[in-house]
């Protein structure tokens, strides 16, 4: 599946968030409790498209894509974008490249997440923890279904090329309230993610350029910073040399 939705689970867990940083990480200071939604059975088109979307990333080793990504804050009512590529490959790595409007790297490896700023200098290193990942994210690495977290159904959409869905999670969930997913109906790709935050902003990210299967290999995760980079290391704690060094 393309994603952000599904990230937004995994990214939500980063140290910090700010502009700029990876689809999904929730803004700081939200403050509304997200609703559980009630279980409720899907339609039987839905259900046919959910399982064939699911069924879609289960066969899909890797897939890279373009991206535009536009975050609404609805707290200080202004919209940001960025633009970038993105890479997966089974069985959980995934790497986010922005290019505009500055160039930031974000890989998840693993129980590792690697953040990188070539203007700053800055390479950022954090651990999370995948058992507490949602089925948005890890139904993309063939693993949770997405019917069993969510009740999801239909919504009308004039301005939509595929079938627009909204994913309300069953069990109130602090990392996000809903997920729009525009699923193309031929292919049962996600073409965009829209992922609402707790206090209503929103994380859009349309997916151009989608190539599935192409036999990524591991070297496009590898991050080579120059000497002189600055080194936070979150993965250790301080008492075991945990403090910011330099590469």
């Amino acid at each position: 599946m393309l994603i952000e939705s599904m990230l937004s689970a995994f990214l939500s867990v980063m140290p910090a968030a700010a502009p700029g940083q990876p689809p999904g990480t929730p803004e700081q200071g939200a403050t509304e409790k997200p609703a559980a939604a009630a279980a409720k059975p899907m339609a039987p088109d839905v259900r046919a498209l959910v399982d064939r979307m699911q069924d879609f990333y289960e066969k899909t080793s890797d897939f890279t894509a373009d991206f535009d990504q536009k975050y609404t804050y609805k707290k200080f009512k202004r919209t940001q974008t960025s633009s970038g590529s993105v890479i997966f490959k089974k069985p959980g790595v995934m790497r986010w490249e922005y290019v505009a409007p500055s160039p930031k790297s974000f890989i998840l490896a693993g129980d590792k997440v690697y953040a990188y700023d070539p203007q700053a200098m800055l390479l950022t290193k954090a651990s999370i923890d995948t058992s507490q990942l949602s089925a948005s994210v890890t139904f993309l690495f063939g693993k949770g279904r997405l019917a069993d977290e969510f009740s999801i159904e239909k919504l009308a959409c004039k301005d939509c090329k595929g079938t627009l869905l909204q994913l309300t999670p069953i069990k109130a969930d602090p990392r996000f309230k809903r997920i729009l997913l525009e699923v193309d109906p031929q292919s049962a790709q996600v073409l965009r993610s829209t992922v609402i935050d707790p206090d209503g902003s929103e994380n859009q990210i349309t997916f151009r350029n989608l190539k599935t299967n192409t036999g990524v290999t591991e070297a496009a995760f590898k991050l080579n910073p120059p000497e002189g980079t600055q080194v936070q290391d979150y993965t250790r704690p301080p008492s075991e040399g945990g403090a910011p060094e330099k590469k």
